[in-house]
């Protein structure tokens, strides 16, 4: 049996080539965890499988769709949480803040029972622990397959004109209905990709501005500097510093043979700190001309709700800015910083505006 290799896949070039060459690389090296932990996902899938569901998938999440919810649920949400610390003239963003309103936004957007949204939130965070607990991981994986399972089945023999679960519920592919294990699995992922991607990603930009209240300055005199500070924030710290891919054959890839079952762990983040693709890598800089970070991934698997992201973080920071325009570090705390491997993102933001 050959002996099955790490790779660490660092440079802008190398990450960019290994996440674009499908008909190279594959992501069926996710099977033994991604694929645990969610089921028939289509991150662990090739194509044509993955191409074929990918498609229907993003139909649910079209721009005017996105364009709907950025006017009506999302602003609604970030302000029923900006309502409970307005007044304080201080508050711990991360706590009371950015860990809510994108699992709000999904718990809202799946038409789940107002009286579940504690519980729905807890089984998100569960089932992803299954890499460094397995037991409580697979409690959660259990019990949130169970919940969907029933939800999914009352859609389909109850759907409603407009509903997200009932489109993806009822979707057909070829003719036939989506698989069972495909749609179940597409929800249960969409909690922690949408999610985490939106709550790590919003609090590593803040985190950034924080701790630059020069640049933070300047985004609050000039709006239009908004998406520049999302996409910085972004390259500077993605929230997902690495995703993972095997050979489908015998490769070499910058000098180095990599085999099929060899896993790949391709460094997002590294990729962002390219010195070959990018000026002072390890700076914050909102005004870098280029924006082709990693944060996304690239190719046909790039993340299905990158817009929606970028939708939600630009509301929130909107938001946050509006109503708090005196907004800034607390200097009463330590700075805070960005920390995690699977995840990244500060774990606290105190912050002052009064």
């Amino acid at each position: 049996m050959p002996h099955v290799r790490k790779v660490g896949i660092l440079g802008h070039k190398e990450v960019s080539r290994a996440l674009q060459e499908t008909a190279n690389f594959s992501n069926t090296i996710y099977n033994h965890n991604l694929g645990v932990a969610f089921g028939r996902s289509v991150t662990t899938m090739d194509n044509p499988e993955h191409g074929r569901f990918r498609r229907l998938f993003q139909t649910a999440f079209s721009p005017s769709k996105a364009s709907k919810w950025g006017e009506e649920i999302i602003p609604r949400q970030i302000n029923d949480l900006i309502d409970g610390f307005e007044d304080s003239g201080h508050a711990e963003l991360v706590s009371q803040f950015t860990l809510h309103f994108p699992f709000h936004f999904i718990h809202e957007l799946m038409g789940l029972p107002m009286e579940d949204r504690e519980v729905f939130h807890r089984l998100a965070f569960g089932q992803i622990a299954i890499s460094f607990d397995h037991e409580h991981g697979m409690d959660a994986v259990n019990k949130l397959k169970e919940y969907l399972t029933a939800v999914i089945g009352e859609r389909r023999r109850n759907p409603s004109d407009g509903d997200f679960v009932s489109i993806i519920a009822t979707a057909e592919t070829g003719g036939e209905r989506l698989p069972d294990d495909v749609v179940i699995s597409f929800f249960r992922q969409l909690m922690n990709a949408g999610g985490d991607t939106s709550y790590n990603g919003f609090s590593t930009v803040l985190c950034a501005l924080l701790n630059h209240p020069d640049q933070f300055e300047e985004v609050k005199y000039n709006r239009n500097l908004i998406g520049a500070a999302i996409e910085e924030g972004l390259r500077w710290n993605c929230p997902v510093p690495m995703i993972a891919r095997t050979p489908h054959h015998e490769i070499e890839l910058s000098g180095i043979v990599i085999r099929p079952g060899d896993h790949m762990s391709v460094m997002l983040a590294a990729a962002n700190r390219d010195e070959n693709a990018f000026d002072r890598p390890d700076e914050f800089d909102i005004s870098r001309a280029s924006r082709s970070h990693a944060a996304f991934g690239y190719g046909p698997h790039i993340c299905i709700g990158q817009h929606l992201a970028r939708l939600e973080m630009s509301n929130a920071l909107n938001a946050l800015l509006d109503r708090l325009p005196k907004l800034r570090r607390d200097d009463r705390y330590p700075s805070p910083e960005v920390t995690g491997f699977g995840l990244r993102g500060p774990q606290q933001l105190h912050v002052r505006f009064d």
